[in-house]
């Protein structure tokens, strides 16, 4: 006796189609499942068997063997208990077989119900790519899967249930699609930032263009303040984004199940503690790490050289191309990473560097060493520096609120609505990912700024990365301005926000005046 049922599997973020085949025979009583399964897939036999049993149901006593399709391919996750269920009832005849055209997902168990997964929505996307018209599956993952437009789901909640739907006795209405309910955005706002300006200003450039953004200040000056009201000002994200960022949420089990669509840009801020694998992901079956759950949104690193530096070091690769692959003995796994980095750190070891209080007695060799635990290519690869100084008294009793949030995003939304025009036919959505042609084509300085550049270059010891950054930044500049074309001013701007040792010196004069 043989029977086939669709379901699927997970790699990376990406579902792909799994045949569950089912062969009973004669023979020694034995349940053996093939197909490069992996501990939690083998001990399928003991829930599939038990829950049989608890349904009501004679387990047969026969020879069974369970092949998973594509053998060549290791499977992982308890996403199979419900299909191979189904496939032993199709094959001794207890449940009529269901349409090819359907798939199955669900951990049972023992007593024949069905759990909650992870990674529910990659595998509904990936069964409507295959061709799939309905997937049976947890009733509590059903609101997600729904997520996938133009895909029947069936909410499943017990073995007896299903097997009266699939005989035709009972039917079991389909998921209505999720909506989503008003709910207002909970960000914390800009107007709560007394003075600032000049790191507020580059707060705004590195939203407007998707750049990496540095704060240097003692503690206590607001630097983790202005981090965490960052993604307030960031442009919403578009259906394709909220789609691809709940994916990868889903993956790791962190969708709120009432709420299963995740609107609000990622902010994602690890403790400087953080492995590498907790960073970029890995394990024997990789898993993503916060640079991955940091997609599309914010990776804060507070204290950044209190980093290990290999563990720093590893965010090189990912910054430059949006993307991590993690090689394992079994499996490789490349996972989306296309974040905003925005790291925090104070001007020295015991972090009083330049204060007036004259509490810092650090050496220049001290501070200069501190700086440097922050390697060259990592520093290569952030857009803008800025001094983060301590409020005075009078502005932080006197000054009024400043601008709200939902200004500045205004202003945000129209520069990257002006990439999005410029770019339109490609793959690029914000200035941070031009590549050399773009830069060629849009970035054209005049005489002025050119001379003036060239000058930075030679005094700052720029790289030919640092050079394209500079240009990024500029470019994203004129976007705020309005400016078709990238002026002085523009560049100056970036050249300012680009100058490290000049931050350095600047913050303390500024903190000595």
């Amino acid at each position: 006796m043989f029977a086939q049922v669709n379901s699927l599997g997970i790699n990376g973020i990406q579902g792909y189609p799994v045949a569950v085949e089912c062969n009973i025979s004669n023979g020694l009583p034995g349940f053996d499942v093939v197909g490069l399964p992996d501990t939690t897939v083998k001990e399928a036999r003991e829930r599939v068997r038990a829950a049989i049993k608890n349904s009501g149901f004679k387990f047969p006593t026969s020879r069974i063997i369970l092949n998973l399709a594509p053998a060549d391919t290791k499977k992982t996750g308890t996403f199979y208990d419900l299909p191979i269920l189904i496939g032993i009832l199709t094959a001794i005849r207890a449940v009529r077989a269901p349409n090819p055209k359907s798939a199955f997902l669900g951990e049972l168990s023992l007593e024949g119900r069905l759990r909650s997964l992870n990674g529910v929505l990659p595998m509904a996307m990936a069964a409507k790519q295959a061709g799939f018209e309905t997937l049976y599956l947890p009733a509590e993952n059903a609101p997600e899967a729904t997520l996938c437009r133009e895909l029947t789901v069936i909410p499943v909640t017990s073995i007896g249930q299903l097997v009266d739907h699939l005989n035709g006795e009972q039917q079991i209405a389909p998921e209505p699609a999720w909506q989503p309910g008003e709910s207002a955005e909970d960000y914390l706002d800009f107007k709560d930032v007394k003075g600032q300006n000049d790191a507020k200003r580059a707060m705004e450039i590195a939203a407007a263009g998707g750049h990496n953004i540095l704060m240097i200040g003692v503690p206590g000056s607001g630097k983790s303040m202005l981090a965490k009201r960052l993604p307030s000002i960031l442009p919403r994200m578009s259906r394709e984004e909220a789609l691809e960022v709940t994916q990868i949420h889903s993956i790791v089990g962190l969708l709120d199940r009432k709420s299963p669509l995740i609107t609000t840009r990622p902010f994602r801020s690890p403790h400087h503690t953080v492995s590498m694998p907790g960073l970029v992901g890995g394990g024997s079956n990789p898993r993503p790490g916060e640079i991955t759950l940091a997609h599309r949104g914010v990776l804060f690193l507070d204290e950044l050289p209190e980093f290990r530096k290999e563990t720093m070091e590893v965010m090189r690769q990912p910054l430059e191309d949006g993307q991590v692959t993690i090689s394992r003995a079994l499996a490789t796994v490349t996972y989306p990473s296309d974040f905003m980095l925005v790291g925090a750190m104070n001007p020295c070891r015991c972090g009083w560097f330049g204060d007036p209080s004259g509490r810092c007695h650090c050496s220049h060799a001290a501070v200069a060493a501190y700086g440097s635990r922050i390697s060259g290519p990592l520093k290569d690869r952030i857009d803008l520096t800025v001094a983060v100084f301590t409020p005075s008294f009078e502005e932080l009793v006197q000054e009024p609120e400043g601008e709200p949030s939902e200004k500045i995003r205004a202003r945000v939304q129209e520069a990257r609505d002006r990439q999005l025009k410029r770019f339109a036919g490609t793959d690029i959505t914000c200035n941070a990912a031009m590549r050399t042609q773009e830069l060629r084509r849009f970035c054209e300085l005049p005489q002025k700024a050119l001379d003036m550049l060239r000058d930075s270059y030679s005094r700052l010891g720029l790289t030919a990365r640092s050079y394209d950054k500079i240009l990024k930044v500029a470019r994203t500049c004129a976007d705020l301005a309005g400016s078709d074309t990238i002026q002085l001013d523009h560049l100056y701007l970036a050249v300012h926000y680009r100058d490290m040792p000049y931050t350095f010196g600047m913050y303390r004069r500024e903190n000595n005046e």
